[in-house]
């Protein structure tokens, strides 16, 4: 019954902007080469670092193993060094060459050190620039160049202590050209984190190079601006990805330190963005210390976030209710709940969004119960169409059927990439307080259009943090169409793989979480089944369960009750 997802008209504009940038690329590739052009990116000659900024993304020394023994790992992907240099090498996927260009290669080898470390970055250093001292696409777009330049402030120290003074040369050239086209260049990068970054990292390089103050002070003109655009209120993102809202945070880190250590004054926009992010990520952050997974958005690793909220000053606690981000939190003793009330970002800016519109994740102490599938990353594309939709959420799906569509395939998807359409406008959502503890009610439209029905959840938690209450409901609208006949529905709970199911005698759901907690899952208005699931928190796709509540609406409305209890103490 669902009708296929049609290209809004209002994209028709995006369409030919990105149509006039396709037509223009081998102009703008000429231009940028030529000597004229080159002669605007010369100017004073650096020759040191004046601050090595502090990159909190973890490194492992088997990735810097894996480099000396000739193996090149990026997103999922590993290909063999040959003979000749890998920037030859065909790759093996457009991410892959990324991170190859973005000198992803050198965090690792920085936190192995040694002489067989220095003596591969050099080389690899060395070879880049004989092949991609001039301007080139992929390698000179603005987000791989921010992403590099980033990688050797940060663990440049490798390489450009104790060598040749040719060679540092050499490098230092590079350093100043490609500093000076990202500050020319910036906004061009794609809209969001990437863009975000390339600014941050122009700021970092004004404060980190020597006869930078110009470059300085575009650099933070240009953050500030994209604070504004993507930094919320409540200090969320606009993308509406915890994930994302951390790697803004981490970028926004360096730059502040940049500029204390070169004693910048550092502008009231970029403090106060500081301060606000910091209490959303804590937000989102369950009991295991990482991220809930929102839209598009990984579990992130504990002691990234550990490291970068250290860095908080303010220690700022997080909201209730994140109303310009979309998200509302429950939290009682142990237990912790957030719940999705928001719609689809804006544009470009819901690239990685998912249609998971009231869907909810829980924890009890370090455990996670109800999760959400999670987002493949550039590891498992295959994945991508898959988890993207309302099934993949611990959220009720109607007749198998998305809330929000992803732009179909064609020249608008090619051009623009697959954003999310068709999301339901603004939800609803309203919080009190009871004797039986905080309630939530949330409500969404995305089911209107199709099926002339709404979506309604409700949420309890008791102030003990034992007892989660639920009721999801359907309602026809008044104005709606009529269903023609019965259509399925089903209740999702996707379940963390490392909490162990199993169903008793009388129906109910029996979970046993690692550290012998244990919770019990009972439904009304529907039939419990089980069936099997799929989470990707990281890297690895791992088998899991989920419980699932089926029924059936038409032209009456349907309502489904549920609760998850806690039946056992935990060991620790």
């Amino acid at each position: 019954m669902a009708q296929p997802a049609r290209v809004p008209l209002s994209l028709v504009p995006d369409v030919i902007g990105a149509l006039l940038q396709r037509a223009l690329k081998p102009l703008r590739i000429w231009w940028r080469r030529s000597w004229i052009y080159r002669r605007f990116l010369k100017g004073p000659l650096p020759d040191r670092f004046v601050y090595y900024p502090y990159d909190a993304l973890p490194r492992r020394l088997e990735d810097a193993d894996a480099l000396l023994r000739g193996r090149f790992r990026f997103a999922g992907a590993t290909v063999e060094a040959g003979a000749g240099s890998i920037f030859d090498t065909p790759a093996p996927s457009t991410e892959w060459n990324e991170g190859l260009h973005a000198f992803q290669w050198l965090p690792p080898l920085a936190a192995a050190g040694g002489e067989a470390s220095r003596t591969l970055a050099s080389n690899l250093i060395s070879e880049w620039l004989r092949r991609n001292g001039r301007y080139s696409e992929p390698a000179w777009s603005p987000e791989i160049m921010a992403r590099r330049l980033s990688n050797l402030f940060a663990h440049g120290r490798l390489v450009i202590a104790n060598t040749d003074l040719m060679w540092r040369s050499k490098v230092f050239v590079g350093l100043r050209e490609q500093s000076r086209m990202l500050a020319r260049i910036a906004t061009e990068a794609p809209d969001g984190i990437a863009r975000f970054e390339a600014a941050a990292i122009v700021v970092v390089s004004g404060a980190c190079l020597d006869h930078s103050g110009s470059r300085l002070t575009t650099g933070l003109r240009l953050l500030e601006t994209e604070i504004a655009r993507q930094i919320l209120p409540d200090g969320g993102h606009v993308a509406r990805s915890p994930e994302t809202l951390a790697h803004a945070y981490r970028c926004l880190t360096m730059a502040l330190d940049a500029l204390t250590a070169s004693s910048q004054e550092i502008p009231q926009a970029l403090r106060n963005a500081h301060d606000k992010i910091a209490p959303m990520l804590r937000f989102f952050r369950h009991g295991d210390g990482m991220l809930a997974l929102f839209n598009g958005g990984r579990e992130s690793d504990a002691r990234l976030l550990a490291g970068l909220l250290a860095r908080d000053e303010v220690r700022g606690q997080p909201l209730a209710h994140a109303r310009h981000s979309g998200y509302q939190r429950l939290a009682a003793a142990r237990t912790l709940v957030i719940l999705d009330c928001g719609t689809a970002p804006p544009g470009a800016f819901s690239l990685q969004s998912h249609a998971g519109c009231l869907a909810f994740e829980m924890s009890s102490g370090t455990q996670r119960i109800v999760v959400n599938c999670g987002s493949p990353g550039v590891d498992h594309p295959g994945w991508q169409s898959a988890l993207r939709t309302t099934a993949a959420h611990s959220t009720l799906v109607l007749a198998d059927t998305s809330s929000a569509a992803i732009l179909p395939a064609g020249l608008a998807r090619q051009l623009l990439g697959p954003r999310l359409i068709e999301a339901p406008p603004e939800p609803e959502t309203r919080r009190s307080e009871s004797p039986n503890g905080w309630r939530i009610e949330a409500s969404h439209d995305g089911y209107a259009r199709v099926f002339g029905m709404r979506h309604e959840r409700q949420l309890v938690l008791n102030p003990q943090g034992t007892v989660l209450t639920g009721t999801d409901r359907l309602l026809p609208l008044p104005k709606g169409r009529r269903l023609p006949r019965s259509v399925p529905f089903a209740v999702r709970f996707h379940i963390h793989p490392d909490v162990r199911m199993s169903q008793s005698k009388g129906g109910d759901i029996l979970l046993k979480l690692p550290n012998g907690e244990g919770w019990r899952f009972r439904a009304g208005g529907g039939q419990i089944a089980t069936e099997e699931s799929v989470y990707l928190g990281s890297e690895t796709v791992r088998r899991t369960e989920q419980i699932v509540i089926l029924g059936a609406v038409k032209d009456s409305p349907a309502e489904v009750a549920w609760v998850l209890e806690q039946i056992g103490v935990a060991a620790d």
